[in-house]
């Protein structure tokens, strides 16, 4: 029995698919594409070549003005960093992450920690953030640390507005300091009276002030506070109501060199050796140093690394949850055999784990890439209107040029294209690795 062979419809695909059904079910999605794909692009590149009001074709006057404009290259700097530096820290710390706590029995409790900034929005972590980087230490936690860090090597001064009157026995050093007009002599009392000190930032453990019982042969005096709440007392005399400056340092000095020094007591007394007998006394400038206020996060030097820190803060845990993936399927056999070849874990993990992490660390690092080409809340939030110039990436500039107070659409429109260049080499770059990856 012989059989023909049956020629396929001509309205059907290999598979036996009617092309109109296919066509049916793909035409949904091509609109969608269309309509919010395809066509914003087409007409933000169109948009791109006329003038502010859209009426008069500019050329490439609009793409000139992206790199003659301060504030737009400052941008394209900005954004160039943010590319080099964030996916690289941010991947760096999740292989990092991922690695460590392969080992650890409470790996997964630190993976669930350092994932859950990805539940936060963008607008929740940067008001965070900018609360994180507040310059005042009693609000700001990053100033905070930095300041607990510094005042524990270098303690800074409880008397930093402290001064003289013009009618107390002391004058400017010159340095910062004070010193007696006049030399002080054994067995008469030396009295170093200051103002500006608020009470209520006197030393907790300040006493009132005591004038000390002369010392034959000694220097003894009083430094205080010449201030009596609520008003009364008298100029240069030890009042009942006013306290001692515990911790002033007094030195005594003679031919320009210092021969004795002290620090004032809980009353403010305090006590020289015979040597001080004619010196001067002098309160050097040690005693009213400025208090350290950590540092301008948020100032025109520091703002990007500020933000940027940020973002590693909300994605370092993205690429730790990849990579513990990819790390989970590594053949364990492999990294044995190095071990028993005589590697040790930096070399296992350099010259094994790192060379078999090389397609998920791809993909990270091309993820956060594309991601950060794009970042907008994060510099919108965290820097302040005074470094926002200082921090501007391509997205904001996007912004602030299509819906500003002074909005040039054509200017805003080409670094949309801008933008989709960039992106572009990026995406290419992907889709090439996973073609690559399922011819394997």
């Amino acid at each position: 029995m012989s059989s023909s062979r049956r020629t396929p419809h001509p309205n059907k695909s290999v598979t036996g698919t009617r092309r109109a059904v296919a066509a049916g079910f793909l035409l949904p999605a091509l609109v969608l594409l269309g309509a919010l794909v395809v066509y914003p692009i087409g007409y933000s590149v169109q948009r791109s070549f006329f003038d502010k009001s859209g009426d008069s074709f500019a050329g490439l006057a609009n793409y000139v003005e992206l790199f003659t404009d301060d504030t737009i290259l400052t941008a394209v700097k900005n954004n160039a960093i943010w590319v080099v530096f964030a996916p690289a820290v941010a991947t760096a710390l999740g292989l990092i992450f991922a690695v460590l706590t392969e080992r650890v029995r409470w790996g997964t409790a630190f993976k669930l920690v350092v994932f859950m900034p990805m539940a936060i929005s963008m607008l929740a972590a940067g008001i965070i953030f900018r609360l994180v980087y507040e310059q005042d230490p009693d609000r700001g936690v990053a100033n905070a640390v930095w300041v607990g860090v510094h005042d524990t090597f270098a303690e800074s001064s409880v008397f930093p507005k402290a001064r003289p009157l013009p009618v107390h026995p002391l004058k400017g050093s010159g340095e910062g300091g004070y010193v007696t007009k006049n030399p002080v002599r054994a067995g008469e009392p030396a009295r170093l009276p200051l103002v500006g000190v608020p009470p209520a930032q006197m030393p907790e453990d300040a006493r009132p002030a005591a004038e000390p019982a002369p010392r034959p042969g000694g220097i003894t005096g009083t430094a205080w506070l010449d201030f009596t709440r609520g008003g009364g007392g008298k100029p240069n005399v030890v009042d009942a109501q006013e306290l001692g400056l515990k911790g002033l340092r007094v030195e005594a000095v003679k031919d320009g060199k210092v021969v004795a020094s002290t620090t004032a007591g809980a009353d403010g007394s305090f006590s020289l050796p015979a040597a001080a007998d004619g010196a001067l006394l002098r309160l050097p400038e040690s005693n009213f140093r400025e208090q350290y206020n950590g540092v301008h996060w948020l100032g025109p030097s520091l703002v990007t690394p500020a933000v940027i820190g940020s973002y590693v803060w909300m994605w370092a845990g993205f690429a730790m949850v990849l990579i513990a993936a990819g790390l989970a399927a590594v053949p364990r056999e492999l990294l044995e055999a190095a071990r028993v070849d005589g590697a040790n874990e930096w070399q296992v993990f350099r010259r094994v784990t790192v060379p078999l992490l090389a397609p998920v660390l791809a993909v990270v690092l091309v993820t956060l890439m594309i991601n950060v080409l794009k970042v907008f809340d994060l510099v919108f939030i965290i820097a302040p209107g005074s470094a926002q110039d200082d921090a501007n990436v391509l997205a904001l500039q996007l912004y602030r040029s299509s819906f500003g107070t002074d909005a040039d659409l054509g200017v805003g429109s080409a670094i949309a294209v801008l933008l989709l260049l960039l992106v572009i080499p990026v995406m290419a770059f992907n889709i090439r690795r996973m073609r690559r990856e399922a011819r394997r």
